[in-house]
C-alpha cells in the first residue's frame, strides 16, 4: 500500500531521509547529523531540543520542493536517489564537555571518512568548535552571526557559546575567519580587535549592506573551501522568536539566503551548521524552527546545483 505519509505522521528524519546510525556503514554523499547540546549557552537552556524541531518541519518539504521565483525544483535528485541520509544526534554526555565534544568530532570524522558533505542540526553554538577540529584540511571559516563569539577563557569559562571562534580561529586548519552580521552592544571591543590583530574579518550590519550577497561571497577565494556557520540569531530579532540571542537590526531572510546562494556558487562549501534554535522559546507555530529547516534545505539546494557538486555526483 502507498503511504500518504503527511508531515505529522513517521519518524521524523530530515527530509524524510533514510536513517543510518551505522556510521561504518554510510554511502550517501550527503549526511545530517544533530548535536543536541546546550551547556555552552550561559542564559537560557533549550537548544538541545532544536535538532529534533527542525527535522519535524522539514518534514513539510518532504513532498517536493519547488521554487516559484526561480521556477526550480530543488533537491529532485537527491531525494528521489537517497543520496541524503540523517545519521541521528551525536551522543551527549550531560555536564562531561569534553566528552561530549568528543563524541561530536569523531561523529563529523566518520562522516568525513565516508566521503559525505556533513550537515550539522545544533544545539548551541560551542558546538562549532568540535565540528571544526574534525576537519584534517584547511578551510576559510564563514560565520553568520550577531555576535563575535571570540572570548578569551575567563573565570574558568572556555567552551560556552561565547568562545567557538577564537578556538576555531586558532587551529592549524583554519585559514581565515570572515564574521558576517556582527551587532550586538554586547560586543567587546578586545574580541573585535583580536580578530582583526589575527588578520581575520568583521562585517558588521553597514558594511553587509554596502556588499550585498556577491560582496560577501567575495570576502572568500573563488573556488575557496569553507566551512559556513549559521547562527540563526543572524536573522533580525523579529523573526527568531524562538532564539534566546537575538539581537535587532540584523538581516532578512532574503539577505541570508542571498548571501548563502552565492558562496554556494563562489566556493567549495566542505560543511555547514546551523545552531541556537531553541523551541521551547518559540512560538506555537515553530516559527523559528521553520526558518531554520527552510535554510537549510535552500543552502544544501545551491550547494547540490552547482556544477563542481554534479561533477562529483553525476546521478544527480
Amino acid at each position: 500500500m502507498t503511504r500518504i505519509d503527511r508531515p505529522f505522521t513517521g519518524i521524523p528524519s530530515f527530509l524524510r531521509a533514510p536513517v543510518c546510525t551505522d556510521l561504518s556503514a554510510l554511502t550517501a554523499p550527503i549526511v545530517v547529523y544533530g548535536v543536541p547540546f546546550d551547556e555552552g549557552s550561559p542564559f537560557l537552556p533549550g537548544s538541545r531540543m532544536g535538532p529534533r524541531s527542525i527535522r519535524e518541519h522539514s518534514l513539510r518539504f518532504a513532498a517536493g520542493l519547488y521554487d516559484p521565483a526561480t521556477r526550480r525544483d530543488l533537491l529532485g535528485p537527491e531525494m528521489a536517489h537517497k543520496l541524503i541520509a540523517d545519521v541521528g544526534d551525536v551522543d551527549i554526555a550531560p555536564t562531561h564537555v569534553e566528552k561530549s565534544f568528543a563524541n561530536i568530532t569523531d561523529t563529523v570524522r566518520a562522516i568525513l571518512a565516508a566521503g559525505a558533505l556533513p550537515v550539522g542540526l545544533g544545539g548551541d553554538h560551542s558546538i562549532s568548535y568540535p565540528i571544526f577540529r574534525a576537519f584534517e584540511r584547511p578551510l576559510h571559516i564563514l560565520h553568520f552571526d550577531a555576535h563575535m563569539d571570540y572570548a578569551a577563557e575567563e573565570d574558568g569559562m572556555r567552551f560556552t557559546n561565547g568562545h567557538a571562534f577564537r578556538h576555531m580561529a586558532g587551529l592549524d586548519t583554519a585559514l581565515s575567519l570572515t564574521q558576517v552580521g556582527i551587532r550586538s552592544l554586547r560586543s567587546d571591543r578586545r574580541q573585535h580587535e583580536a580578530i582583526e590583530a589575527a588578520g581575520n574579518r568583521v562585517v558588521p550590519m553597514p558594511e553587509l549592506r554596502r556588499l550585498g550577497a556577491e560582496g560577501i561571497a567575495a570576502l572568500l577565494p573563488e573556488g575557496a573551501p569553507v566551512y559556513v556557520s549559521i547562527d540563526i540569531d543572524a536573522l533580525d530579532l523579529s523573526l527568531v522568536p524562538g532564539c534566546v540571542s537575538g539581537e535587532p537590526d540584523g538581516m532578512t531572510y532574503s539577505e541570508l539566503r542571498d548571501a548563502l546562494a552565492a558562496v554556494a556558487q563562489r566556493c567549495e562549501v566542505a560543511g555547514f551548521d546551523l545552531v541556537e534554535v531553541n523551541p521551547p522559546l518559540d512560538v506555537g507555530t515553530g516559527a523559528t524552527a521553520y526558518l531554520a529547516a527552510t535554510l537549510v534545505i535552500g543552502f544544501l539546494a545551491e550547494i547540490c546545483a552547482q556544477p563542481r557538486w554534479r561533477d562529483a555526483h553525476p546521478i544527480a
